[in-house]
């Protein structure tokens, strides 16, 4: 091969790479970047109802204690701990053989007071007609007559002493004051109890209804003070707030609805909280004194905007939204929100308004600036689980 032919060969090699390089690059600036596809959210004021949860603890409508009223031993106990009872049913039994003897002697008392009185009255009625007759004098009478009498106290006094003996042996039964449930029994047969003893024989609590007493803060309670329940005083806003609910402890709702009957008038300076009180049924015994449980208390919201929890993130203890501008590009907005939630939703109170598109997902890793591709979803679908 000659010099000019392999001359010839390079040249078209180097104008044919050439031609690659700039095919490579201008399919490169053709290439536009993808826009990714998100689903957003056109905002449009919603109705729900919110939930403000507070921890409770649970006490019968009657905490009894049962103490003994006279001095004896255990001799019987008829119940365990945790029974349900009904007024007037036998608990214990004490041994108290004094209260037996007071009982019999108190009987023959009687007997020995009502043959005084007859044999006064037989000589009231010996001494009668002597003294009709001008055969003894008047003061014969008088004197049958006081001593009659005086028998007829005697008879009342053994009647009392007889009366009273018996209660002080009905006290060696101790029944049951009210229908409730037996709290624990720190004593034992043949544990010597008296009026005196520092602990009571148990306590029986009267569950047919409960309290749950909770505890809210000063700032909610001037909020709910100042709130649109109806009502002029702070009674009559507790008299028309609506029925609360109760979560047991294992997170199942409680089926009965209860009320918020009062609020202690003065505010614990050590908690800067005050405390409510709801009343609930129980005619199941399924709440015992003594539980926690939660009390659930609803606020309806109207013509309010409501965006998904899933739709915000947190920094620095602040909520951010993503929203959509007309140019499709994103930025993040400050938000605030009310301390209750729709369950799995935010009540925005600041930040956002009507007509605004936020993104519904993905929204921690969306920096400002960046242009997607808007799938609007229908309110239907997103509040679909709402209430």
């Amino acid at each position: 091969m000659n010099k000019q032919s392999f001359l010839s060969i390079f040249a078209a090699s180097v104008i044919i790479a050439s031609c690659g390089k700039k095919d490579d690059k201008s399919a490169q600036a053709g290439a536009a970047p993808q826009v990714k596809e998100y689903k957003t959210l056109t905002l449009q004021p919603e109705s729900a109802t919110l939930y403000s949860d507070y921890p409770a603890s649970i006490q019968g409508q009657q905490n009894i204690e049962i103490r003994p009223r006279v001095e004896g031993y255990i001799d019987k106990i008829f119940v365990d701990e945790g029974a349900v009872v009904k007024v007037g049913q036998p608990l214990f039994k004490i041994s108290a053989p004094e209260y037996e003897q007071q009982v019999r002697t108190a009987s023959a008392s009687i007997k020995s007071a009502q043959a005084e009185v007859s044999a006064a009255k037989l000589a009231v009625n010996k001494v009668r007609p002597l003294v009709e007759k001008g055969i003894i004098s008047k003061y014969d009478l008088e004197s049958a007559q006081y001593t009659y009498e005086s028998a007829m106290a005697t008879l009342a006094q053994a009647n009392a002493a007889l009366v009273n003996a018996k209660t002080n042996l009905g006290y060696t039964t101790v029944t049951s004051p009210v229908n409730g449930v037996v709290g624990s029994i720190p004593f034992r047969l043949g544990s010597l109890v008296s009026s005196n003893t520092a602990d009571p024989l148990t306590t029986v609590s009267s569950i047919g209804n409960v309290y749950a007493y909770f505890a809210i803060n000063e700032k909610k309670l001037l909020d709910f003070t100042e709130s649109k329940t109806p009502g002029t005083t702070l009674a009559q806003k507790i008299q028309n707030m609506p029925a609360v609910s109760l979560v047991l402890s294992d997170g199942t709702p409680y089926s009965e609805k209860g009320r918020v009957e009062t609020v202690n008038g003065l505010i614990n300076t050590e908690t800067g909280s005050v405390t409510f009180r709801a009343r609930f049924a129980n005619p199941k015994s399924v709440i015992r004194s003594g539980s926690s449980t939660t009390v659930r208390i609803p606020n309806e919201v109207k013509e309010a905007l409501i965006i998904p929890q899933s739709a915000t993130y947190e920094l620095q203890d602040k909520i951010f939204a993503v929203t959509v501008g007309k140019d499709g590009k994103t930025k993040s907005t400050n938000i605030t929100i009310l301390d209750n939630s729709a369950g799995n939703y935010y009540v925005v109170t600041s930040g956002l308004q009507a007509g605004d598109q936020i993104v519904l997902e993905g929204v921690a890793t969306l920096k400002d600036g960046t242009e997607i591709k808007s799938q609007n979803q229908s309110s239907d679908k997103v509040y679909a689980d709402l209430k």
